[in-house]
């Protein structure tokens, strides 16, 4: 699965760093037994994260079955996902995550649970959303807590940005949602305005404040956020965050 990046691929801004992709004993003995099952061989161009142009998801080839499809993007340890596939059994569920330690744990708990409507690919969500999802092809996107990237000079490798906003909006099914939390402020509030100005999609909880004298309409910075997502398991992460004083921003948006 691995291999040398292509010079296209390295030159562009990704939203991820690489880190140390070594795994315990117990966990690599996992890994070895169950990895081919649960994780997409997906093919490559040459970039150990890529995908290559052409390969689509089947649900039939991929999951045995045809279902409505929950895609989550950085999926982490597979908290979030796990408790999904466990909550709608008659639903898809695919992790995208570029931590393999992240996904041997994912890949341990599919086993201990004895799940089967979860599938994991190793890959720059990016290149699984072009490559991978076709159009109108998911019922949800989850985004949650991804990298804030919170120096001033790192913005620019922020995940959420008009062109994510316009590409994940494409392979939603018409109605879809798009979910997304993170615990810092100024991520919200970008991410928040990013995707409200993409067309394609509709945020039910965005409140317009009155005009100003001048006639512009803004909206106020604290509006738009949606109410916590049950689904979305409480993790050591999160209760870190809020240990720590900071707010859990919510944003739940419609493919128009």
């Amino acid at each position: 699965m691995q291999g040398q990046p292509t010079e296209r691929f390295q030159r562009g801004t990704v939203s991820f760093v690489r880190r140390d992709n070594r795994l315990r004993p117990r966990l690599q003995r996992t890994w070895d037994a169950h990895h081919q099952r649960w994780v997409l061989d997906v093919p490559r161009v040459q970039a150990s994260m890529s995908v290559a142009p052409g390969y689509l998801l089947d649900p039939v080839r991929d999951f045995g079955r045809v279902a409505p499809l929950v895609v989550e993007i950085g999926s982490g340890t597979g908290d979030a996902i796990v408790q999904g596939a466990l909550a709608r059994p008659g639903t898809n569920f695919l992790a995208v995550e570029v931590y393999r330690p992240g996904l041997a744990l994912t890949v341990a708990k599919i086993v201990r649970h004895d799940l089967t409507n979860i599938r994991l690919v190793h890959a720059d969500a990016l290149q699984v959303l072009e490559h991978m999802l076709g159009w109108g092809s998911a019922a949800e996107v989850w985004v949650f807590f991804a990298d804030p990237w919170h120096k001033n000079r790192h913005h620019k490798r922020r995940l959420v940005n008009p062109g994510f906003a316009e590409l994940t909006a494409s392979r939603l099914a018409l109605g879809g949602t798009l979910r997304l939390a993170t615990d810092w402020a100024d991520y919200a509030r970008q991410m928040r305005d990013v995707l409200a100005a993409c067309g394609s999609l509709s945020n039910p909880y965005a409140e317009l404040t009155p005009p100003s004298p001048g006639g512009a309409v803004s909206v106020d910075l604290e509006t738009g956020f949606a109410p916590r997502f049950e689904g979305r398991v409480m993790t050591r992460f999160e209760q870190k965050a809020l240990a720590s004083g900071r707010t859990i921003y919510d944003l739940e948006l419609r493919r128009a």
